[in-house]
């Protein structure tokens, strides 16, 4: 059995979730609302949207009002901007969620604390202001050590095309056939799903490795712990976490997580997306520092809106190019990517 790291955040949220979508203009800034409705969708009661906002959760659009009386207990800010900034104009939705009696959940790197007046208000209401991306303040550096149990880490190509998905699936379809398996996540959208983790993308760089050791203690020989990856090698803002993440995991196993739609860095377009056999080999060589053993064992797929021509055929050319099995975790089997976990 693995055991829970004294230093990961664990939290405790009033349910059932009330999802801030503010203006997001594309799926992607709205993954921590996208990632609450797959992975937790009888805890989602509704959206709020601003007006400009051109993303749908296909949830009840409510107000914090109508929400509280549905019986909500938490508005969330399920959007991700650039930064992790919270806009001003959100300002007015959030103080409506308090009056209306709603906890606040926020994934930003900006405290809810820092907004003049909300913590007042929220005091005088008698709610909370939950910041998700609090790291905590005692973390060592890394040490390289290796520690017992099995470890997987999901990796990309660039940001945002399934690396918690994929994480998450194979930790539950573990799990779902008796495997000794834990997701440990590193994000403020896996930490809500799973109550528990460590935001790595608000951890001081030189602590980052450390922290990466801490999230994944030592455990039983055949205990595996499933990484949620962050960033990507190949991202020029983000390729820091993921290196962090990537020496202080160690991880036995790897999956490379890719989208076949894209071929430049989608927030940077003016940086290419790696090939597949370029974007394992980096990681792999990475990987090495602190696990000689290191491995890839499957490369996840996002083929949502392709055919299942097509599909069979990304996944097959993936499978030929790279030597491991490939899969989408949504639309595919698991089995052999976790065959080749366990050896088998």
């Amino acid at each position: 059995m693995s055991v829970a790291s004294k230093f990961e955040t664990t939290v405790t949220l009033r349910t059932p979730y009330l999802l801030f979508l503010g203006e997001a203009d594309f799926d992607a800034r709205a993954k921590t609302a996208f990632g609450l409705r797959d992975w937790a969708p009888k805890l989602c009661l509704g959206q709020i949207r601003l007006p400009a906002c051109k993303v749908t959760l296909g949830l009840p659009d409510m107000t914090p009002a109508a929400a509280a009386i549905a019986g909500a207990g938490s508005l969330v800010i399920g959007v991700a901007p650039k930064g992790g900034q919270i806009a001003e104009n959100w300002i007015p939705t959030l103080r409506l969620a308090i009056d209306a009696g709603l906890d606040i959940v926020s994934g930003m790197h900006d405290s809810l604390e820092d907004i003049p007046g909300l913590a007042e208000a929220a005091k005088a209401r008698g709610v909370r202001l939950i910041n998700v991306r609090n790291p905590p303040l005692d973390l060592p550096t890394g040490t390289g050590r290796k520690r017992t149990g099995k470890r997987l880490l999901t990796v990309g190509t660039d940001c945002a095309l399934g690396k918690k998905y994929t994480a998450l699936a194979i930790a539950n379809a573990m799990r779902a056939q008796g495997i000794d398996a834990d997701f440990r996540a590193t994000g403020q959208t896996g930490i809500m799903i799973a109550g528990r983790g460590l935001p790595m993308d608000a951890v001081v760089a030189d602590f980052s490795a450390g922290a990466a050791e801490c999230l994944s203690p030592d455990a039983a020989p055949d205990h595996w712990d499933i990484v949620e990856g962050q960033g990507a090698l190949f991202h020029p803002a983000y390729a820091g976490v993921t290196l962090g993440l990537l020496h202080g995991s160690q991880p036995d196993a790897l999956v490379l997580c890719h989208d076949p739609a894209i071929s430049r860095i989608k927030s940077l377009p003016v940086f290419p997306t790696p090939s597949l056999e370029v974007a394992a080999a980096r990681y792999l060589e990475a990987g090495a520092l602190t696990n000689p053993a290191i491995r890839l064992v499957g490369v996840s797929l996002i083929t949502e809106n392709m055919d299942e021509v097509t599909r069979q055929r990304v996944l097959g050319d993936a499978e030929q190019r790279l030597g491991v099995p490939a899969f989408d975790p949504l639309k595919t089997s698991l089995q052999p990517v976790i065959d080749r976990m366990l050896g088998r």
